[in-house]
């Protein structure tokens, strides 16, 4: 039977999500703690694997097992084997058909920044920081030049291993709240480092390096050499999955993150 979980953890902890030698990893801990409840291997697979330090409040996971389990002891069985940093939010039994994957359509994340000029100390490790006033009109303007399908490989990193550079970006929108700058990203799929990529771009149009037009020409010319830095992982959240219908899951998995709080969208 194959079962869907829905998944939240927070990145400090963590060298990512997928397993490798002498790291921990969320993969590594959720599949040690789903193996013990269905007393046999497995393995997971997951909508978007995430980097090291950066967070999930909605990953969607999918696993087969022989286990004949309810929905229930998915959830707090499993949490009952985990560390307090990876909870696990829903489970739903979920059509052959279903992968986590390779069935999603698109995918949310949100980058949460905290722009004052000291670093936030309780925040450490949550958000992103910029000390220096950032303009947001010019980040919008820049943002909207990323909008629509275009070929990201200035905004990749080099170790990314996509088939291809060119992603369709939904929407990219940049909200203030009090010292927080939030830039909401919603795509078919992203590229390795994209999103923090796109946020150190709008950030050094914000600080006033480059006018708006320069992320355009940038994009354009598709040299990762000329855009800005990788921002830091920190401020980073994978928010949410979108899915066909008929797979036996919400359509629509969103969770966003409000300062370490969160708000709740479609999720049961």
């Amino acid at each position: 039977m194959r079962w869907a979980l829905l998944v939240e953890y927070a990145g400090q902890g963590f060298h990512g999500w997928q397993t490798q030698a002498g790291g921990r990893t969320v993969q590594g801990v959720l599949e040690a703690a789903v193996s013990a409840l269905a007393a046999h291997p497995v393995r997971l697979h997951c909508a978007g694997r995430t980097d090291a330090r950066v967070h999930a409040l909605a990953q969607v996971v999918h696993f087969d097992t022989s286990a004949e389990r309810p929905a229930s002891a998915w959830v707090r069985g499993v949490n009952a084997r985990l560390p307090e940093d990876v909870a696990v939010r829903a489970a739903w039994p979920v059509s052959e058909a279903f992968h986590a994957r390779y069935r999603a359509t698109s995918r949310h994340y949100r980058y949460v920044l905290y722009n004052a000029p000291v670093r936030p100390a309780a925040l450490a490790g949550r958000v992103g920081w910029e000390m220096r006033p950032l303009a947001l009109e010019p980040m919008r303007a820049a943002a909207a030049l990323f909008l629509g399908t275009h070929d990201f490989s200035a905004f990749r990193a080099a170790q990314c291993q996509a088939r291809s550079p060119v992603k369709t970006l939904h929407r990219l929108e940049i909200t203030r709240r009090g010292p927080f700058l939030h830039f909401d990203a919603h795509a078919d799929a992203f590229l390795h480092h994209m999103v923090r990529n796109l946020v150190g771009a709008l950030v050094y149009v914000g600080k006033g390096r480059f006018p708006p037009e320069w992320v355009g020409e940038v994009l354009e010319r598709r040299e990762r050499a000329l855009a800005a830095p990788t921002f830091a992982a920190a401020g980073l959240y994978f928010c949410g999955v979108e899915y066909p219908p008929g797979l036996g899951l919400p359509e629509r998995i969103v969770r966003r993150p409000e300062f370490g709080l969160y708000e709740e969208v479609d999720v049961p």
